[in-house]
């Protein structure tokens, strides 16, 4: 099912959903800017490690939040739009392998990391502006679709915690090439302006 997203109140404190495994396992939690939300199921695991612990197994386990959003491209043209396939990471990222379709054999073009407003904004202005984006501002574009969950109270506690973060994308593999040629693009969300001094 596919849920296009509109703009929620942003609260640092909300719980960033990340779903484990093809059943929707354990809950995982990223709280944007805060400490990680304790769950039943978190609380009554066993000390020993499962492959989805943050810290067992493999890092390629768990990016099973699905998005789909288009991008500025460095050249000003809309790009996608690409399918972000994201997990939790720590308290104050998430990070999403991002690709042109859903095929078994699609390339991996990009990649996005979303960074919790209170650490990416220590940046300065000049540097946040030319590589980050606010994604409260993006998912207000309506652009933003949060795919493959059917709870809307889901979907929504994933766009306001979504809404409490920045985005920075590497682009890796540009539209066109046969392989990626080593070049790398910060491409922006469609609709983030950049401000000119006056």
């Amino acid at each position: 099912m596919i849920h296009t997203v509109r703009l929620f109140t942003a609260a640092s404190a909300l719980v960033f959903l990340l779903f484990g495994g093809q059943a929707f396992g354990e809950l995982q939690y990223f709280t944007p800017g805060g400490a990680s939300a304790p769950t039943a199921d978190m609380e009554s695991k066993s000390a020993s490690s499962s492959s989805h612990d943050m810290g067992g197994g493999s890092p390629a386990v768990g990016y099973d939040i699905h998005v789909q959003a288009p991008h500025m491209m460095e050249d000003g043209t809309p790009g996608g739009p690409y399918h972000h396939y994201c997990k939790g990471i720590s308290d104050k990222i998430l990070q999403c392998l991002l690709f042109e379709s859903t095929a078994a054999n699609a390339p991996l073009v990009a990649v996005e990391y979303f960074v919790a407003k209170d650490l990416a904004r220590t940046l300065p202005v000049i540097q946040w502006h030319r590589y980050f984006h606010d994604h409260k501002v993006e998912i207000a574009t309506g652009r933003v679709q949060i795919l493959d969950i059917d709870d809307p109270a889901k979907v929504k506690a994933i766009a306001e915690a979504a809404s409490a973060t920045d985005g920075v994308i590497y682009h890796l593999w540009k539209k066109g090439l046969a392989f990626p040629d080593g070049s790398v693009s910060f491409p922006q969300s469609l609709g983030h302006s950049f401000p000119q001094p006056q």
